[in-house]
């Protein structure tokens, strides 16, 4: 390394862009380093990922999916059996009612009465318990 290039490094660590030594200035100031820029560029997309993965851990499928429905099954759907994608009742799921027909674990099953793929722990006001 060519010796007025070290040295030039050498006097200017430590200084701002007007040449003021940083350490007199602001002796609590944080330092910025080319290390602390790298590490904060880094963990600043997985932070932001935090909140898309979190939704993605939630149980089952997720059968709301209704732009195929007529405006008459999808009122059917939603105002008069009030279909849910989690039942707020444990004894009223989807996989334990008559109507439902399952399509295998972890997938949309479909329902005798409500049109559209159907949540298994889903619910609605149809609800008739299988015997």
């Amino acid at each position: 390394m060519p010796h007025g290039r070290s040295s030039l490094r050498t006097r200017l660590r430590g200084r701002n862009v007007h040449g003021e030594n940083m350490a007199t200035t602001d002796p609590q100031a944080p330092t910025l380093t080319r290390r602390t820029v790298l590490a904060r560029a880094l963990v600043l997309p997985l932070v932001g990922a935090l909140p898309i993965a979190a939704g993605g851990c939630s149980k089952g499928p997720k059968c709301n999916e209704t732009g195929g429905l007529s405006a008459d099954d999808a009122k059917i759907r939603s105002e008069i059996a009030a279909y849910t994608e989690q039942s707020v009742d444990a004894k009223k799921h989807c996989a334990d009612c008559l109507q439902f027909t399952s399509a295998g674990p972890d997938s949309c099953g479909t329902c005798k009465v409500v049109k559209g793929p159907i949540n298994p722990a889903g619910s609605c006001k149809l609800f008739v318990a299988k015997t």
